[in-house]
């Protein structure tokens, strides 16, 4: 009677595998677990090539990566390194106005009050890596503490980054006080000179917030005459 060949193939299996040690084991102790890959025979199982195990010895240098710290320290720096540059170029810096100078005043003359209009030269300036968008500018004057006129811009332009920008302003100034008419308005002084107070006050926003920036500057102007001249802020 002949043997079947599949269980002729697993008897001679049992054989070979009883000439080697349990899978673990040096002395070929029953306390060990027979080898999961190949069970000993040099050969895989048809179907289970994917579930192969793989055995590495303990002094396996692969477990033992060389210079391992040196590595950490490295990516410790780079980390470090990039968070302070991110910190560097986003760090909020400070945005400025500046007067520059009075470009000119124009005078007009009724019975009752005197108009003028004055153009100012201010530098916008901005110290930040990104570009700061202007959302509203105003401006009020004041002559002897009260105010003659005010004005508000929209249509200002975004500030670049590191740069600096200058605007043109202009403001209405309207004199009714009966002193100050009669003094811009009297052929006896040769100069009509008043001091004027600007206050300005600008938002802008940058980093996704807003912030506001005001200024007060002083500034001297001719209200007898169209004769004024462009000259510095003091």
């Amino acid at each position: 009677m002949a043997l079947d060949p599949r269980l002729a193939e697993g008897i001679e299996n049992d054989k070979v595998l009883k000439q080697f040690p349990p899978y673990g084991s040096i002395d070929g102790s029953s306390a060990s677990d027979t080898c999961p890959t190949c069970r000993g025979t040099g050969r895989i199982p048809r179907g289970h090539e994917n579930q192969l195990v793989a055995v590495i010895p303990c002094n396996d240098v692969r477990l033992k990566p060389r210079r391992t710290k040196l590595y950490v320290f490295i990516s410790m720096v780079i980390c470090l390194l990039i968070c302070c540059l991110i910190l560097f170029f986003l760090f909020p810096r400070s945005v400025s106005i500046t007067p520059v100078s009075v470009l000119s005043v124009t005078v007009y003359f009724t019975p009752d009050s005197v108009d003028m209009e004055v153009k100012n030269l201010l530098n916008i300036t901005n110290d930040n890596f990104v570009p700061v968008q202007i959302r509203d500018f105003n401006m009020q004057g004041l002559v002897a503490k009260t105010v003659m006129g005010k004005t508000k811009m929209t249509n200002l332009t975004a500030i670049k980054s590191r740069s600096k920008q200058s605007y043109t302003t202009q403001i209405n100034l309207l004199i009714k006080d009966k002193g100050l008419t009669d003094y811009c308005q009297s052929e006896k002084f040769k100069i009509h000179t008043l001091f004027l107070e600007l206050q300005l006050t600008m938002n802008i926003s940058y980093f996704s917030h807003t912030e506001q920036l005001s200024l007060d500057t002083f500034e001297y102007i001719d209200c007898g005459t169209n004769s004024t001249t462009p000259h510095p802020v003091r």
